[in-house]
């Protein structure tokens, strides 16, 4: 027999069920979605949040052909698992499986790619406005945190709604958090909506009193509550915008969200419903630690995470985390900044020591550098530890706040180059090339572990903005020096001396980049530095060799490779350079070892590379070796 989650092959399905069958699909689906996640790894809290607004807004809308744009993206597995995709969630951020994010190409129910946040109520209300131009009935529903509404791009949207007259449902799923706890104005604002409103005691209060009436009663009664509380409560932010405001209401009492969203889709105009979810509903430990359960890999989920048996390597995060601890003491002008990124930057143990020199802006990357340059002008030294990704949502204010002005600050770039199961929305792979072009700016590409912590120190350093930029997870394992010793600025080193072919290795490519460069018997140099380059070492190796191979995890379209070539040029050197590194594409979800390997960036990649190429000027390949 059945379970009744596995009749349901689209949302239409869903449509067709009686509204007493939905909290036993909702239950059913917080399980599937609790067994996927605990099988393949990926986020888990936020989409245990949204089992029952998710099952409501199915429910109510005529979707595909209504629009549901969600915000960031990453709490749409019970979207995903009714939409079709049930038996594709085992190849959930894997390499040929499905996106951990919404992507127009996968399906039809996806109506807009998001993972990065606070886009969602801009684009519904494109869609609204095309709808509405093109004559079209339909309805466009963005769905957006309360972690997403902070950021600056949410209110732009929200004044351009509130007098464009579009049909547009914004809905506010609050549980307090977004990745990190909860900060800002904002939250303290939304926190005062569900405490201060006290038509909420006496919804529910109605509730009970209704319970056995007959359904037209109760939902005269709820229609009712939402038309009153207007006159008993104060105007709130969002109807000053211009929306029509509904709520706060519980986002996992379906018998609540769906008369209200019924309702709502009858309504003309820009309108607003705040719904309270929380973060790992229906999972103990999960609703205990959401943060720890935001994004786990793999675990049994009748034990929950457990310590690994083996210690792992330390994380690049973790060596930029204890280099941040470390020269705040020594320097009192040392001042940290994220945007809403505590422990994916590593950043919770300098919070705890010095709380008073941290600064969470929320997630408003544009606001994080300019309120960094503000701190630099008044000569403090701001280390801004951003996502390599997330840095490209701040880039005019970068050049315009922070570079014109020659702001010394240290921009901590993590997730630099490929970042897995994640996928193309997270890598950071143009940092480098859309760095190196600002002046005042300069780029540095720490090959290990040890190396990230001395050019961290290097930075911190200089007179302007340096960007460190170092992968996610952690690096070959090179044991990290205690001390706060710096590396000289903008120069590499010769790791390997060779002939014929010289390998300029940019960051932790160097690895396999010097085995390559033992199969070749050619010579490979740790640059260290994107910006600027050592030319003095450069010129020395196009001087003393046959041709030049420069390795980066990074696009090769402007990247390092391209600005060795710039160099070359500029110094009136004609030498052959083959530049490798991320192609004109974006890379998929996967295994970064396999996607690396894909772009021939592994150390087999890099050899047959240079070999096809200047197989003239390498050593030979080693014969296979015959067995039995």
């Amino acid at each position: 027999m059945p379970t009744l989650l596995e009749t349901i092959d689209s949302p239409a399905d869903v449509r067709r069920l009686s509204r007493s069958a939905l909290p036993t699909l909702a239950n059913e689906l917080r399980a599937f979605v609790l067994d996927s996640v605990a099988k393949t790894g990926g986020h888990l809290s936020s989409n245990l949040g949204t089992v029952e607004l998710t099952v409501a807004l199915h429910y109510v809308f005529n979707t595909p052909h209504d629009r549901l744009v969600w915000d960031v993206g990453h709490q749409t597995y019970p979207h995903k698992i009714l939409t079709g995709r049930r038996d594709r969630m085992a190849s959930l951020r894997q390499l040929g499986g499905i996106s951990g994010f919404p992507r127009r190409s996968e399906s039809e129910y996806d109506a807009f790619g998001t993972a990065h946040s606070s886009t969602s109520i801009s684009a519904a209300l494109g869609m609204a406005m095309a709808a509405q131009q093109k004559g079209d009935k339909r309805h466009a529903v963005a769905i957006i945190g309360d972690g997403a509404m902070t950021a600056g791009m949410a209110f732009e949207a929200l004044n351009n709604a509130g007098v464009a007259g579009a049909n547009i449902l914004v809905i506010l799923n609050d549980n307090d958090m977004s990745i990190s706890p909860p900060v800002g104005a904002l939250n303290r604002y939304l926190a005062q909506l569900m405490s201060g409103r006290f038509y909420a005691a006496a919804k529910d209060l109605g509730k009970q009193v209704l319970k056995g009436a007959p359904t037209p009663l109760f939902e005269l009664a709820r229609r009712f509550e939402e038309q009153a509380k207007h006159i008993v409560t104060p105007t709130t932010l969002f109807e000053k915008f211009g929306f029509n405001y509904i709520g706060p209401i519980d986002g996992h009492d379906l018998d609540a969200l769906i008369p209200t969203l019924e309702n709502l889709r009858n309504l003309p105009g820009p309108q607003f419903l705040h719904v309270v979810t929380r973060k790992g509903q229906g999972y103990e430990l999960a609703e205990r630690d959401p943060i720890a359960y935001h994004g786990p890999g793999k675990f049994d989920p009748k034990v929950g995470l457990t310590a690994p048996s083996v210690a792992p390597k330390t994380t690049f995060t973790q060596v930029f985390g204890q280099w941040l601890c470390d020269m705040a003491a020594q320097d009192p002008k040392l001042v940290a900044i994220t945007p809403a990124m505590r422990e994916g930057s590593g950043m919770v143990e300098f919070h705890r020591r010095f709380p008073e020199r941290y600064h969470d802006v929320g997630i408003a990357e544009q606001h994080a550098l300019t309120f960094a340059a503000g701190m630099a002008c008044e000569g403090l030294r701001p280390v801004v530890a951003i996502y390599s990704t997330f840095l490209q949502r701040a880039y005019d204010q970068l050049i315009h706040d922070v570079a014109l002005q020659k702001l010394p600050m240290v921009l901590a770039l993590d997730r630099a180059g490929l970042v897995g199961a994640d996928g193309a929305t997270h890598a950071g792979a143009y940092d480098i090339a859309f760095l190196r072009c600002i002046p005042n700016v300069s780029v540095a590409c720490p090959a290990d572990e040890n190396e990230c912590r001395q050019l961290l120190t290097t930075a911190h350093q200089q007179d302007h903005t340096v960007a460190v930029r170092y992968p996610r997870g952690a690096g070959v394992g090179v044991a990290v020096d205690p001390g706060l010793n710096p590396l000289p600025f903008g120069k590499g080193e010769l790791r390997r001396p060779g002939k014929g072919v010289a390998i300029l290795a940019f960051g932790t490519l160097l690895y396999p980049a010097l085995q390559a460069g033992e199969a070749l018997h050619a010579s490979v140099a740790n640059m260290r530095w994107a910006k600027p380059l050592d030319t003095e070492l450069l010129l020395e190796l196009a001087r003393t060799h046959e041709a030049l191979v420069t390795v980066e995890e990074g696009c090769v379209m402007g990247g390092a490779g391209s600005a060795v070539m710039e160099a070359l040029n500029h110094a009136g050197v004609t030498k052959p350079v083959l530049a490798l590194g991320l192609g004109d594409f974006f890379t998929e979800q996967g295994d970064p070892a396999k996607l690396l390997a894909q772009q021939g960036l592994d150390a087999p990649g890099i050899e047959a590379s240079v070999r096809q190429r200047f197989a003239a000027w390498v050593a030979p390949a080693a014969p296979l070796k015959l067995v039995g």
